[in-house]
């Protein structure tokens, strides 16, 4: 008998599991996760536990390793104890924020616009990358779990974006917040991205480029699948709605501040319990070897492969961006990324 379709639930993510079989996944995740306490006790809700599965095809093993990085990930970098004053300067230019309005499935949205890059540190770029998708999962209404990604491309070039960067920002949100992503909306990306994606796609799940969509203003289609997805009387006028208003950081600083005292409520619901036990997390999960890592190997021969077979001339970085160091240093990087 074939295995019935997968389907969506209300939080996004597909399952073609019968609740009492997803029920018995996340039990199984739990033994093999071991006893936790504190925020990550907290962190590992069943949903959270069902993202993880999702994200792993419902591998109980497979999700379970996955679910243990992030926890010992979470023990060291500390993401919900992130506060916008930390992370501020990287913010004031509006290269990432999330908008005053949800899409149509109540979606936060998370706007980014590469031409206000502001910085060239990998550390603080990923930090304030960090921080906003703490920010807007902490504004999740009940019963969604994802979000939404705007990205402006109007006035891009290939100095904006560095190579070094998206690896990362693909490792963080892919490992670290899986099936967070509802769609990711590319916005009137130009030629010269072409080239950049066929390399950075390499990094990525195939369920996660499935939910990149190139939109185009002048496009009949794209502007019916936006208008089927946002309240144009609320959207940017960037992205072909009605909002002309331009990002203002000190008003933003005010919301994110306000949503720090939300942020710092979530977390202290388990203070207690946090400060009289120690959560069982090891650096490295005593699970069975699983076809993640030879796959990750692969995707790096692959994405290796595609970079080498990047021409400079389709490319024509140099002669679009001329004696622009940034420039220079990704042409490098395009062409050693593995």
């Amino acid at each position: 008998m074939s295995a019935s379709p997968a389907k969506s639930t209300p939080n996004g993510f597909e399952n073609s599991l019968r609740p009492e079989e997803e029920q018995n996944k996340i039990d199984e995740m739990r033994k093999l996760i071991g006893p936790l306490s504190g925020k990550l006790a907290l962190y590992c809700s069943d949903v959270s536990i069902s993202r993880y599965l999702a994200a792993r095809s419902w591998n109980v093993k497979k999700a379970a390793k996955m679910l243990k990085a992030t926890l010992k990930w979470r023990l060291d970098y500390k993401p919900e104890e992130i506060r916008w004053d930390d992370v501020a300067s990287e913010a004031e230019t509006g290269k990432i924020y999330r908008s005053n309005y949800t899409d149509k499935h109540g979606r936060p949205v998370l706007v980014m616009r590469p031409r206000c890059q502001n910085t060239k540190s990998v550390k603080g770029q990923i930090k304030y990358l960090v921080y906003c998708m703490e920010n807007a999962v902490v504004n999740l209404p009940e019963g969604q779990e994802q979000m939404v990604w705007l990205i402006d491309f109007h006035g891009f070039n290939l100095s904006n974006i560095s190579v070094k960067v998206t690896k990362e920002t693909a490792h963080v949100l892919q490992d670290h917040y899986p099936e967070r992503l509802g769609i990711a909306i590319l916005y009137d990306a130009p030629k010269i991205f072409e080239p950049f994606w066929k390399v950075a796609k390499p990094f990525l799940d195939p369920k996660t480029v499935s939910k990149v969509k190139f939109v185009y203003s002048d496009d009949p289609n794209s502007k019916k699948m936006m208008e089927e997805l946002f309240d144009m009387s609320l959207l940017e006028s960037a992205f072909g709605g009605d909002d002309k208003a331009d990002f203002e950081v000190s008003k933003y600083a005010e919301r994110m501040r306000e949503d720090d005292k939300k942020l710092s409520s979530f977390w202290k619901k388990d203070d207690n319990s946090a400060s009289n036990a120690q959560p069982t997390v090891t650096a490295e999960p005593s699970l069975e070897p699983t076809n993640s890592d030879s796959d990750s190997d692969a995707l790096d021969e692959k994405a290796e492969k595609l970079s080498l077979d990047v021409d400079e001339e389709e490319l024509s970085i140099e002669e679009t961006l001329p004696g622009t160091d940034s420039t220079k240093e990704n042409v490098d990087i395009l062409k050693q990324c593995n």
